[in-house]
């Protein structure tokens, strides 16, 4: 079957998205991964380069009498992130490779309100409005992160109340020029793995979980698709109604059993403990025979969570990110034998691989940044409403 002819946004998109993964490519390889021919590719370049997209910089040749021009995003480009946690909001200005030029954490209350929420916002809005004007910096392109953002977000966030018309608002009152876009934190962090984590496991469709305040997964596909990053809640799984309390109100959710506040609950530490401690935990905290059984069960649950959402969509990938990437091969294994023991027809059967992943909570706004990134990419470099030919 014939391949569809695509349009102007969606080849300059393709180009832009492998250059963000990537990291940078010569012209020969960048041409064959977008399936372009050089002299196309080149007009295309030419285009790019006049708007201050990308640059080309004179690398050492990969073979004798290769190309010695490495085609990478401009690092001139600002993109602002904003990453709502349960303790603050971080806000940032950062570049397309992830680093970071400024950083700030402003303080939630500790019973947040729509109200309170909004007041943040707005304080951070003004903090980054405030250091753009001072050193005249014109941003590209504004990440926000939600937790639990999604399909029933209208009637409410459950995570932590807010109003995101509301503060939709405030973007266009105070970055009316500026391209916006709002997504779920579990989206964000399986775009930052897949544009920043070196040797990404998978490369087709395959689901994302992150474990961490909560528990979620994001379908994940070709990135120049509109559904390529899609979130399941599969973290509100429930296994029994006399199960621990989830913050959704619920009992019995996977995320009660296996989230970072249930882990410090079983570890007997606080949440805040764990986290200054960080990736750190797992050799910073003993664990006795009997916490060390409680944990692999829990895994085990998070494994058949995970086996139960490959049943409804297959995939042949799973990658995991979070604190199970920081214990042993021997106490992860209980993730893989939860996949194993729901998933139709076995693991095996299904072909399905499972990797696991540093976790990425901790770092932020470098989540933001990175969903900011992929919708500068994905948007071809190009406004919402200008006009394309195919």
């Amino acid at each position: 079957m014939p391949e569809q002819p695509r349009s102007r946004r969606q080849t300059r998109a393709a180009i832009l998205t492998h250059l963000l993964q990537s990291g940078g490519s010569f012209r020969p390889p960048l041409a064959k991964a977008v399936r372009l021919s050089e002299a196309s590719l080149s007009r295309i370049l030419f285009d790019l380069k006049a708007e201050g997209l990308i640059e080309e910089v004179r690398r050492p040749a990969p073979y004798v009498g290769g190309p010695t021009g490495l085609v990478s995003f401009d690092s001139a480009i600002a993109l602002a992130a904003l990453e709502l946690t349960g303790q603050w909001l971080s806000v940032g200005v950062g570049g397309m490779a992830g680093e970071m030029h400024y950083t700030e954490r402003v303080p939630l209350p500790k019973r947040p309100t729509v109200d309170a929420v909004s007041k943040v916002f707005r304080e951070a809005l003004i903090l980054l409005r405030d250091w753009t004007r001072r050193r005249r910096i014109a941003l590209a392109q504004i990440g926000i992160t939600i937790p639990g953002l999604g399909r029933l977000s209208e009637f409410g966030n459950p995570i932590i109340p807010c109003d995101i018309e509301r503060i939709g608002d405030m973007f266009g009152e105070l970055f009316a020029d500026v391209p916006v876009a709002f997504t779920n934190s579990v989206v964000a962090h399986a775009t930052f793995h897949r544009c920043r984590t070196e040797n990404y496991p998978f490369s087709d469709a395959h689901l994302f979980v992150f474990v961490g305040q909560g528990v979620a997964g994001a379908w994940m596909d070709d990135p120049i698709e509109d559904d390529a990053l899609q979130p399941v809640e599969l973290g509100h799984m429930v296994f029994g109604t006399d199960g621990p309390r989830c913050r959704c109100g619920h009992r019995g959710c996977v995320e009660a059993y296996a989230s970072l506040p249930a882990l410090a609950e079983l570890l007997r530490v606080t949440e805040a403990e764990l986290l200054q401690l960080g990736s750190e935990w797992a050799t910073a905290i003993p664990l006795t025979s009997r916490v060390r059984q409680e944990l692999r069960q829990r895994l085990f649950r998070l494994g058949l969570a995970i086996g139960n959402t490959l049943n409804v969509k297959p995939r042949r990938g799973v990658v995991i990110s979070g604190w199970p990437s920081l214990l042993t091969d021997d106490d992860r294994k209980a993730v893989i034998e939860g996949i194993d023991a729901c998933l139709l027809g076995g693991r095996k059967l299904a072909q399905v691989s499972v990797a696991f992943v540093p976790p990425s909570n901790g770092n932020d706004p470098q989540a933001a940044l990175a969903f900011a990134a992929f919708c500068l990419a994905r948007s071809g470099g190009m406004p919402a409403a200008s006009t394309e030919a195919a």
